[in-house]
């Protein structure tokens, strides 16, 4: 008799102060759609259960007690960049879903919401994570003009003429922009290819987000007049070392 392989149940980290609504929840992740899903109701709670456990995505209200969801994010994206983290939330204010993104949120999903389109909202999310990696997309350190960047601890190094340093601790989604670029360095990155692999859609919101935070690394970058992020009108962004031609 031959076994078959099954895969593990994805692993889901559900943070909802509202212990009702977050056993519905949980029962309809786990019990009708076999994910394998733990429950904590306040956001130190919930940071406790992250510690312990290694998961393939986070659920986080976001008005909690103890920690809220964005507190909870942000502890979170200290040390882990990866974990796909979607916000739940009664409040659908630009400034908010903004903020979220900022943290390092993959997704937003305001209250009341079908838990149909969160349940396809999480698949998309596990799809993504789990598609074959190019091995450019593995790199974790670059160089660049003066710059060296280390894409784990989010550090952007400059060197100057005379040997100096300057440190700057990068924000997630700064860190994850930059990696782009720097993969792409003197190529086209395209903002769909950009707001897709960040933010994980392509739309309004995100397009708003992703340009805050291009502004931020140009400011970055001006240490070094040799390096610009130009815009490529009507397609992307491009990370330009002046002397340097196109990647391969």
């Amino acid at each position: 008799m031959s076994e078959t392989n099954t895969p593990p149940a994805p692993k889901l980290l559900l943070v909802e102060d509202d212990q009702n609504f977050g056993n519905v929840l949980r029962d309809f992740l786990a019990n009708v759609h076999d994910f394998d899903v733990t429950l904590a109701t306040d956001g130190l709670a919930g940071f406790e259960a992250y510690r312990k456990g290694t998961w393939d995505l986070c659920i986080f209200d976001v008005m909690m007690p103890r920690l809220s969801g964005f507190e909870l994010a942000k502890k979170v994206r200290e040390n882990d960049t990866q974990t796909p983290i979607i916000f739940l939330t009664a409040k659908a204010m630009k400034e908010d879903i903004l903020n979220g993104f900022e943290i390092g949120a993959d997704d937003y999903i305001t209250k009341p919401f079908n838990s149909d389109e969160l349940l396809a909202r999480i698949n998309v999310i596990l799809r993504r994570s789990a598609t074959p990696v190019d091995p450019k997309e593995e790199q974790t350190e670059f160089e660049f003009g003066q710059f060296h960047f280390n894409f784990p601890l989010r550090i952007l190094t400059h060197t100057n003429a005379k040997g100096e340093e300057s440190k700057e601790k990068l924000s997630p989604k700064e860190a994850q922009l930059l990696r782009l670029f720097a993969i792409h360095k003197n190529n086209v990155l395209s903002r769909s290819e950009a707001l897709t692999k960040i933010w994980g859609e392509d739309n309004y919101f995100t397009a708003r987000s992703m340009d805050v935070f291009v502004t931020k690394l140009r400011k970055y970058m001006k240490p070094d007049e040799q390096i610009e992020i130009v815009n490529i009108h009507g397609n992307g962004f491009q990370l330009l070392i002046k002397g340097e031609g196109a990647s391969a």
